[in-house]
């Protein structure tokens, strides 16, 4: 017999704080998804983790304009709120935050606080997007007060992302625990984005090539004679794809994310990438444990 599930859906704090208080007097634990809407896959394998561990699901859908660089970014990001909902319901999360920009910046965008992220907000991501992790840091610490959960479950696509929430949450001092999850990955092996569906047919194909790479570097790193000439192939085989420009690809520590010059036993160390394909901004990383 199939579950029927419900999805409480609400637009304020103020609707929000009421529900989750009554369900923790109960002693029920609280799942937190934050989302940027335009649910795929790896979205559901978020909620799916979270219900194996917590009571309540809660899952956000607020596209922040605080981390887009690019006003015209913004405008394209999809929006399918309805789809949205009806996967939601059928993944069996319990609530939906859906705040409106002044609800999570009732003063305004311009007066966000200034996270000290040190090397995290220099390099990689932050390297192109200046700006970019301040913004995110700033509404996930907005969506944590409000919604208050008990564990925060992340994709580990956005890997540097991960470690600058863990960063504002250890300033904060918010007690959370961070699930970071497994990538969702098509059967191509394309890591799955709310930004795919902007790929044209071609591109889709072509922008496997990313994964591929990434885990062709990981399986032969044993046969290159430094990580830079590992770095150097790596580089030419996502420069090959066509109508791409690359932004980076690096392999760095996996809790510090600076560069490293070899490979040490028992140290876990992340390739990562980002490319254009097809006017479409793509990110993707392995880990090597």
């Amino acid at each position: 017999m199939s579950e029927t599930f419900n999805l409480y859906l609400f637009k304020s704090e103020k609707q929000l704080t009421p529900f989750l208080q009554k369900e923790k007097k109960e002693g029920k634990k609280i799942g937190f998804v934050p989302t940027m809407g335009a649910l795929h896959r790896g979205h559901i394998s978020l909620i799916d983790k979270a219900k194996t561990e917590c009571d309540i699901v809660v899952c956000s859908i607020f596209v922040n304009p605080t981390q887009f660089n690019n006003a015209k970014d913004l405008e394209k990001y999809p929006r399918p709120i309805e789809h949205d909902m009806e996967m939601l319901l059928a993944a069996g999360c319990t609530v939906l935050y859906l705040p409106s920009s002044n609800e999570i910046y009732p003063e305004g965008k311009p007066l966000l606080k200034e996270y000290d992220l040190g090397y995290f907000d220099k390099v990689l991501e932050a390297a192109f997007r200046p700006g970019h992790f301040q913004g995110v840091a700033n509404v996930v610490f907005r969506l944590l007060k409000k919604v208050e959960s008990d564990i925060l479950y992340l994709g580990r696509k956005d890997f540097q992302q991960i470690q600058v929430i863990r960063k504002m949450i250890e300033i904060e001092k918010i007690p959370i625990l961070i699930e970071s999850c497994e990538i969702v990955r098509e059967a191509s092996g394309l890591a799955m984005s709310s930004r795919n569906v902007r790929l044209s047919e071609d591109a889709w194909h072509n922008a496997s090539v990313i994964s591929q790479t990434l885990f062709f570097l990981v399986e032969k790193r044993n046969e290159f004679n430094s990580i830079k000439t590992l770095r150097t192939e790596g580089i030419k085989r996502l420069k090959a794809i066509p109508d791409s420009i690359l932004e980076y690809l690096e392999v760095c520590d996996e809790e510090t994310l600076r560069p490293i010059e070899i490979f040490i036993e028992g140290k876990p160390s992340v390739i990562l990438t980002a490319i254009w394909v097809d006017g479409v901004r793509l990110i993707d990383n392995v880990l090597i444990s």
